[in-house]
Formats: structure tokens, C-alpha cells, sequence
């Protein structure tokens, strides 16, 4: 719909113009966004249910949060293991920005070993992630459904309940609960405003229930505070008593 009343008000303000009058567009209202994340628990069985080649995919995934395309078009030209950094170049990312992902040591260990792989077995490979074959890697929603389906991750039907995007959401959410400032976080996971990023801050009932177990700590640290504060009353007295 939004489609539609553009095409008519560009075609309005062409010279000469095109129509003489635009319709009223009723706009539809817009789903939710999807709040899909993996909790840690969640990650490490998705990982054991993975394929070999799929597993530093979802790694790198889970720990950066970078889509999946940033991800599976990663060259090894672009990865310095020596500074424990990752490079996206212009135009490879969604906003066209280039980007610094900062590698955690267990991701950094994880691309060496990725990389001795690739030095034994394919050593032309320009890719940081491929399949079995040394090839880019251009499918996996079938070995994903599959590995959600192991993992406890799936419907009755045997769908999977999550997607490869919530690991962007499982990223940015982490990275939020490290305590890293924001504007670093959307640096790292390349959220141009604000309003895109929260939709991305997911909060969880545990986020909730940890919530209130701090309000608790935060009410009982102020009583013991204030039982043992003297009275003022009980000082005013002391002072009194002493100056006579």
C-alpha cells in the first residue's frame, strides 16, 4: 500500500503531471516485529546439532551479531587475527557502511582453527566460512530446521521456533547486558537509529524477574542502611544531655 501511494504521488508531482489526483490509501496495519532470541542454553545445542562447517557460522553469528550475509560473503583478506578484528567492507553491509567487529578471544580461537582447516584442505578458498567442498556457503535452511529439530527447537509440526536472524537479536541483546555503552553497541552491530536498534534490545521474562530480584536487593540494602543509623531523635538527646 505504502508502494502504491508513492507511485501515484510521484507520478502527481512529474512534470507534466502524470495524474490529477492521488486516492486515499488506507494503510494496513503493520505485524509486531519479531522478538525471537537464544538464550546461551539454546546456543550450545543448536551448536552440538550443527553440521561441522555450519558450526563457526553460528559462532560468529552469536557472539558479533552480524546478518547472514555479512557473515557468509566474509573473505579472509578481511580478518586480522593479529589485532583480533574483522573488517566488513563498504557496500558488503545492509546500510553500505563499513564496519570494525572486535573478536572475543573464543571467537578469535574459533577463526584460527577455522583458518588452519582452510590452509590444509582448501588453501585457495577465499572464504572465511564454506562447506565441504571449499564453496561459499549459499543454503543451510534445510541443515538449520534439521538442527533446530534436534536441538529441542522446534514445533510439533517440526518447525523451527527460531531463525537464523534472532542470533542478531541474541547479539545485540548480549552486547547490551555486558553494560557496553549503546553507541558502541550500534557501531558494532551497524544500526544507523535508535528506534531500529531497540527493536532489536529484546527484553525476556528472565530480563523481568532479574528486575525485581534487584529491587529486592536495592529495598533491603536501604533498610540494613537504615538500622544501623542512630535515631535523630535518639542524637538530638546525647548531644543535649552531654552539653549540661
Amino acid at each position: 500500500m505504502a508502494l502504491l501511494r508513492r507511485a501515484f504521488n510521484l507520478g502527481r508531482k512529474a512534470t507534466p503531471p502524470k495524474i490529477q489526483r492521488v486516492p486515499h490509501f488506507p494503510m494496513l496495519k503493520e505485524a509486531a516485529p519479531r522478538r525471537g532470541f537464544l538464550e546461551d542454553a539454546q546456543y550450545g545445542a543448536l551448536m552440538s546439532a550443527l553440521p561441522e562447517y555450519l558450526k563457526p557460522v553460528l559462532a560468529f553469528a552469536y557472539w558479533t551479531g552480524c546478518r547472514r550475509g555479512e557473515i557468509l560473503s566474509l573473505q579472509w583478506r578481511q580478518v586480522d587475527l593479529t589485532r583480533s578484528a574483522v573488517r566488513l567492507d563498504p557496500g558488503t553491509t545492509k546500510n553500505d557502511d563499513s564496519r570494525v567487529i572486535p573478536l572475543v578471544p573464543d571467537l578469535r580461537a574459533m577463526l584460527e582453527m577455522q583458518k588452519a582447516k582452510r590452509d590444509q584442505l582448501f588453501p585457495d578458498c577465499p572464504w572465511v566460512f564454506f562447506g565441504t567442498t571449499g564453496k561459499p556457503i549459499r543454503e543451510m535452511r534445510k541443515a538449520w530446521a534439521c538442527a533446530c529439530k534436534l536441538a529441542g527447537l522446534a514445533d510439533d509440526e517440526g518447525k523451527p521456533t527460531v531463525i537464523f536472524h534472532d542470533l542478531r537479536r541474541t547479539g545485540v541483546r548480549n552486547l547490551v547486558r555486558a553494560c557496553v555503552q549503546e553507541k558502541v553497541c550500534m557501531a558494532i552491530s551497524g544500526h544507523r537509529t535508535r528506534s531500529i536498534f531497540d527493536r532489536y534490545n529484546i527484553v525476556s521474562e528472565a530480563d523481568l524477574f532479574n528486575a525485581a530480584a534487584k529491587l529486592q536487593a536495592y529495598i533491603e540494602a536501604g533498610r540494613a542502611d537504615d538500622a544501623g543509623r542512630p535515631d535523630p531523635a535518639s542524637c538530638h538527646n546525647m548531644v543535649t544531655t552531654a552539653v549540661h
